[in-house]
Parts: C-alpha cells; sequence; structure tokens
C-alpha cells in the first residue's frame, strides 16, 4: 500500500470513530435523567413540592388518593385496590375531543411502550363525559388507540365521582383563582404520577414531549425507592 492510500486508510478510520463516538454522545445526551435522586411528595392544589419524607413515617400524614369506584373499556370494575403496589399515571380525557386529546393519548402510547413489560407501572385515563362515553365507546376508542387492556384503563363511571377524583384528588386542574361548580366542565392537559401508596409525585404536561421524557425517567426514579 503506497502512502497516499495509507493516509486515506487512516483518515476513514478516524471518520468512522469520529462519527461513532459523536452518536453515542447524542444518545447519552438525549437520554432523559430523573432531576434528583428522589421525588418529592405534592399534598395539595398548589403542587409545593415536600422533600425527604420517604423514610421519616411523616408521608402517612400526607394525601393520598381515596377510595374510589369506576369501570373500564372491558366493563371491569376498576378500583383503588386495582392499583395496590402499583405506580401509575393518571389523567382525564373525552373520545370526542378534537384538540387536546388525541395528543395526550399519544403520549400516553409511548408511556405504554416504555412500561410495556414492567406490571409495576400502570396508565389511568379518565373520562370527563361519562354520559357519551360509555363502555362500548371507550372499548372502540381503546381499539382505535392500541390501548392494552390491564395495562391501561380508560374508565367512565358516576360524574361527581371522577369529577371530585379530578379538581380535589388529583388537582389537575391549574385555575386556582376560584372554586368549580359540579357543572362546568374539567378540562386538562396534565398527566400525574401517583406512588404505590397512592401519594401524588410529580404531575407533567402531557402535551410536551419533553415532559414526557422527564415523566418516563422520574417513574425509573420511583421504582428504585
Amino acid at each position: 500500500m503506497n502512502w497516499t492510500m495509507r493516509k486515506y486508510s487512516l483518515l476513514s478510520k478516524f471518520i468512522v470513530l469520529f462519527l461513532s463516538g459523536f452518536i453515542i454522545s447524542c444518545n447519552q445526551t438525549n437520554e432523559k435523567t430523573s432531576r434528583v435522586s428522589e421525588l418529592p411528595y405534592y399534598n395539595e392544589a398548589t403542587f409545593t413540592p415536600l422533600w425527604n419524607k420517604g423514610n421519616s413515617g411523616e408521608e402517612n400524614e400526607l394525601h393520598s388518593i381515596p377510595s374510589f369506584s369506576l369501570t373500564n373499556q372491558d366493563g371491569e370494575t376498576v378500583t383503588e385496590k386495582t392499583f395496590e403496589d402499583k405506580i401509575y399515571v393518571t389523567n382525564f380525557f373525552f373520545t370526542t375531543c378534537p384538540g387536546i386529546c388525541p395528543k395526550m393519548t399519544a403520549n400516553l402510547s409511548v408511556l405504554q411502550e416504555e412500561f410495556l413489560e414492567d406490571d409495576e407501572i400502570l396508565l389511568l385515563s379518565h373520562s370527563a363525559t361519562p354520559e357519551i362515553d360509555s363502555v362500548e365507546v371507550l372499548k372502540s376508542y381503546a381499539e382505535k388507540n392500541n390501548v392494552i387492556s390491564g395495562k391501561w384503563h380508560l374508565v367512565t363511571g358516576n360524574r361527581n365521582e371522577i369529577y371530585e377524583l379530578g379538581r380535589n384528588q388529583y388537582f389537575v386542574e391549574e385555575d386556582l383563582s376560584r372554586d368549580k361548580t359540579d357543572d362546568e366542565f374539567l378540562h386538562t392537559e396534565n398527566f400525574v404520577l401517583v406512588d404505590k401508596n397512592k401519594h401524588i409525585r410529580g404531575i407533567y404536561n402531557g402535551l410536551n414531549k419533553t415532559a414526557v421524557a422527564q415523566l418516563i425517567a422520574d417513574i425509573k426514579t420511583l421504582k428504585t425507592e
């Protein structure tokens, strides 16, 4: 091999190594990590973080999601016991929503795929129009959006119970300036992360891909507790 060909060969190897390192670096940069080693707790609608509760016993005094009974897309009763010893992500949607709901559903599908083989992680989507979203309607929506039964529950039920959960238990609405009446519609893009003890551990914009990536990272952090 003459000197010119040797130089060309060495240059080619250098370029390959450089590009490989660049790609690896980019992949590492894009892989979201949790902002903290332990997630805070959230006790009320302002979502003021409370830290270092996990080993103190004080977490027993924090807000937790109460008992509920709803019906999923398969006609099965879904209660708080469905999520016993589970971490879950919850949101509120309705099947006829033309705006934010399809985007939220697409991002929940990302979560479903990410934790498909992880039995500890579940998804829970409440209908904000339960009078329209019957079991049959939810089943059709589930099939259209590749919702996996047992992994992702789309639920309907008593409207007052669903709205009570959304506004006063999950705190999903951001307008804290006034109390909402039961007649006012519940519409929010927020996802809420709930731990195995029914405590709220995070709230995320369900339309934002960066926020969803952060949610995935935070779930992985929560699993280590």
